[in-house]
């Protein structure tokens, strides 16, 4: 562990010295790269340098522990700088082993979000506004922008889909794991008997990519315009702006019709369609691993039920990881943290284990 931190701080020091050069403002890729690897080895080397300083505390309180003749006030104080520098050292053992996990590459990454309804109809429908909504103040929270790049409202105030993009640093690394079927359970205003329905709605995070991550023959895509569409009393473009495009290749299928600007929309569902393309490859790779040990939470299984939603008795559960929170309205009103930080940490703790396991 410790040749790796070493080697770690090394380049830390030589992205520091790159980041200093004022020719490396001019290179705006090369720039943000650069800035993107030491945002992410910042937290490690800062942990590195806490451990490092504790260690070099704790042996020079063993060496006076040592010596002889050292009265019994200096002797006390040296006991205690022992034992609370053990201390850090090892809770700083623990930590750095996390952060010595290979980093998710995406995690700095903006997202695109889909969400469909599933089963239920109507309800589902409305199910994925309230998701939406969700997902929207949990993004006003972290002061990151959402923007929608395609919906299918209905009549009720609901929606068959929706997809947006959250712009915001870091942002896939909090919204990665919500990949999946989630499930709610109430009774809808439709509902005369006061039932509770369950209905479902599949949600889908890509991370957004850029041009260089995936390569697209221009050849290899189907650009059709149509008019926009919308619920009854909402703006319909008299114009064929909305944009469709096929992936020949793959059959993948993106729309935008959010903006007036048939520009905008073809710029819009080019991002989805380099994010799907992204995500598909990633996916394949992912595979591979899994085939030789599975993570679950972080496996992103689209047709995994991962989330219950239970209004009538105010709990949101999730299956991946057993957790169970009785705080529904706050969470729906974008207070997620908990939830979030709770699957990172046992995604990292899974794969922690799974390294464990390699190497034994």
């Amino acid at each position: 562990m410790i040749d790796k931190l070493k080697l770690a701080e090394k380049r830390y020091i030589e992205i520091e010295g790159q980041l200093s050069d004022p020719e490396i403002t001019d290179e705006q890729k090369k720039y943000r790269d650069c800035m993107r690897e030491y945002k992410g080895l910042t937290p490690l080397i800062e942990k590195y340098r806490e451990y490092a300083k504790a260690g070099e505390a704790f042996n020079e309180a063993k060496e006076l522990l040592a010596e002889s003749g050292l009265d019994s006030e200096f002797r006390e104080m040296a006991q205690l700088q022992l034992d609370e520098n053990r201390g850090i050292i090892e809770t700083c053992e623990e930590e750095l082993k996390l952060l010595l996990l290979p980093r998710d590459p995406d995690d700095d990454r903006n997202v695109i979000i889909e969400i469909r309804g599933g089963a239920g109809g109507d309800e589902a429908a409305l199910f994925v506004n309230s998701l939406y909504r969700m997902y929207s103040m949990f993004a006003t929270l972290k002061s990151w922008k959402i923007e929608v790049n395609n919906s299918s409202p209905t009549e009720l105030g609901g929606y068959k889909e929706i997809a947006f993009s959250v712009v915001g640093e870091g942002a896939y690394a909090k919204l990665k794991y919500e990949s999946g079927v989630h499930r709610v359970q109430r009774v809808p205003e439709t509902e005369a008997q006061g039932r509770i329905h369950t209905s479902t709605v599949t949600v889908a995070v890509l991370p957004e990519v850029e041009e260089v991550d995936v390569e697209i023959n221009p050849a290899d895509l189907e650009i059709q315009t149509f008019r926009a569409s919308g619920a009854g009393g909402q703006h319909i473009n008299k114009t064929e702006s909305a944009i469709r495009i096929i992936h020949k290749p793959s059959g993948v299928v993106v729309e935008c019709q959010e903006e007036r600007s048939q520009h905008k929309n073809k710029d819009k569902a080019l991002k989805m369609l380099y994010s799907k393309l992204y995500e598909a490859k990633i996916t394949e790779q992912n595979d591979k691993i899994a085939q030789e040990r599975k993570i679950q939470v972080g496996s992103g299984d689209r047709s995994e039920r991962i989330r219950t939603y239970n209004f009538p008795q105010g709990r949101v559960t999730d299956h991946r990881i057993g957790l169970t929170l009785y705080k529904l309205e706050q969470v729906m009103n974008g207070d997620c943290d908990e939830v979030f930080d709770a699957l990172a940490v046992a995604d990292k703790a899974a794969k922690l284990t799974a390294n464990s396991d390699g190497e034994s």
